[in-house]
């Protein structure tokens, strides 16, 4: 089933979600992980987007952007993804090699509301969902070790929330994934689906033209 077209919308808050190709490790040491957050300082220099949440995982990563303007996104990921790609296969002389990425990023707008704090816990606890480590904070790749441990240089790559943070929120963040929420981000994750209200999310996906993203993928059952 061909992936619905992308609609993209300015002051709309995204989850965007890109993996390596055949589940390789793109981050294997420290510098890698290092020359990506350099890419990503870059990027905000070249383009107005604000980086909420983000983690970057040994082979794919998650972040939380709020671009201003609808052209915004699309840049804002074509150079990373380009730059990434083209710095990754130079350093390890592998020009030519093929593909870096398995394809084009995924990306799901959401509510700004409780929503929006359920996706940011759901990206700043990867590492911790994949017992990477003890604590969602101490995963040095991701936006909860920047707010908690970050030098100030460092904190600059991460954007003030527009939902007020709560005052237990690293608490929240350290305790047992809800299933029901979980698995509704996941959908959201798989499907391009809009993650907020119902009433929130007949109105955007009328609004982006994303009807197809409600309907259960691939061929329908004979006889229904």
């Amino acid at each position: 089933m061909p992936r619905p077209t992308r609609t993209i919308e300015g002051d709309t808050i995204y989850h965007v979600l890109n993996r390596a190709n055949a589940k390789m490790q793109i981050f294997e040491k420290e510098k890698d992980y290092l020359a990506f957050e350099k890419i990503l300082l870059e990027a905000k220099d070249k383009y107005p987007m604000r980086i909420l949440a983000y983690c970057l995982m040994p082979n794919h990563w998650h972040f939380v952007l709020y671009p201003k303007d609808k052209k915004d996104l699309p840049e804002f990921m074509r150079w990373i993804t380009l730059t990434h790609t083209q710095r990754w296969l130079v350093h390890r002389n592998m020009v030519g090699y093929g593909h870096l990425y398995q394809g084009r990023y995924k990306s799901f707008p959401i509510q700004e509301d409780s929503h929006f704090l359920q996706v940011c816990r759901y990206v700043e606890r990867n590492a911790l969902r994949a017992k990477l480590v003890n604590r969602a904070e101490d995963w040095r790749w991701g936006s909860a070790w920047i707010r908690k441990r970050g030098s100030q240089e460092q904190k600059q790559l991460v954007s003030p929330w527009p939902v007020p943070m709560t005052s237990d929120y690293l608490s929240w963040l350290n305790q047992r994934d809800e299933s029901g929420i979980l698995i509704n981000v996941r959908n959201a994750v798989s499907k391009g689906r809009p993650f907020g209200s119902e009433n929130w999310i007949q109105r955007v996906v009328k609004k982006f033209k994303l009807e197809s993203t409600l309907h259960p993928r691939g061929r329908p059952r004979k006889g229904t």
